[in-house]
């Protein structure tokens, strides 16, 4: 469990765990509340390959985001095309690493991870993801998801060929349409959305939603949420309690009442110390 705190502004938690069927967790996680990013892949790959994916993954895009957001100021947003454009670039960047990485070492053959990305920017959330893990949002009693799954399920539920109850038991679950290092380019889907005082962010993998449903899932968040790492456990615990087939992970960042970030994290910290 990883928890952290910035002053009024977010509060962050994250837990994952290997469940009750798999041997090794695949999934990796990254949360940095001072820099507002939370960052969730989930690994695919024979031999562990999956686990050095996701790893890459985070590791990578966690250093840049490290190195970028100190010095991130309008001129150097504007430079890189906007907020959105300046993520997808450094998940491409992270994307050809992984890629390459598979092709020069024979034990990584083949591996790939789900990505889903959250960064708030002032009173704007950027949200980049490829493949199937998820990422909500709980605004009052709203629950719902902001991100659509690049799946071979979620194709069919777009064309009609199948119901939304017939998904929940589909063999399909798990065939992703997109993931990060399969191939050489990867198109990375990002959106925009506004921030609201005592919204609360979900990230996580499908080890969470094949395993929980929606509807239990933004229970535990509504009856829990103002402890965010409680409710991680939970929700982690739950998937566990259904089965627990797959690796879960979940981050979980609850945005303040009086939430009103500027662009620049350490100007939200000089304003707090005054």
């Amino acid at each position: 469990m990883k928890f952290a705190n910035l002053g009024h502004a977010l509060t962050v938690a994250s837990c994952s765990d290997t469940g009750i069927v798999r041997a090794h967790n695949e999934d990796a996680v990254f949360v940095d509340a001072e820099l507002g990013v939370a960052i969730l892949a989930d690994g695919m790959g024979g031999y562990n390959a999956g686990e050095v994916a996701s790893g890459m993954a985070t590791t990578l895009l966690a250093a840049s985001f490290t190195r970028l957001l100190p010095q991130c100021d309008d001129a150097m947003l504007a430079a890189a095309g906007g907020p959105a454009q300046l993520l997808a670039d450094e998940v491409s960047a992270a994307n050809a690493a992984i890629f390459n990485t598979s092709q020069s070492q024979a034990q990584c053959a083949g591996m790939g991870t789900t990505l889903v990305l959250a960064w708030f920017l002032g009173r704007r959330l950027y949200v980049g993801h490829v493949g199937d893990s998820r990422l909500y949002r709980l605004r009052g009693d709203d629950f719902q998801q902001l991100t659509k799954d690049h799946s071979l399920l979620q194709e069919q539920l777009d064309s009609g060929m199948i119901s939304v109850e017939e998904a929940r038991f589909s063999e399909n679950k798990n065939l992703v349409t997109r993931a990060l290092g399969v191939e050489p380019e990867v198109d990375v889907e990002v959106h925009e959305h506004d921030v609201q005082g005592g919204d609360i962010i979900l990230l996580c993998s499908d080890g969470l939603n094949d395993m929980v449903d929606d509807e239990e899932i933004a229970e535990i968040i509504r009856r829990f949420g103002a402890n965010p790492a409680l409710a991680a456990t939970l929700l982690v615990e739950t998937a566990n309690d259904n089965g627990g087939r797959d690796n879960t992970s979940v981050v979980l960042m609850k945005v303040a009442g009086n939430y009103a970030a500027p662009v620049r994290w350490w100007q939200k910290l000089l304003a707090l110390l005054k």
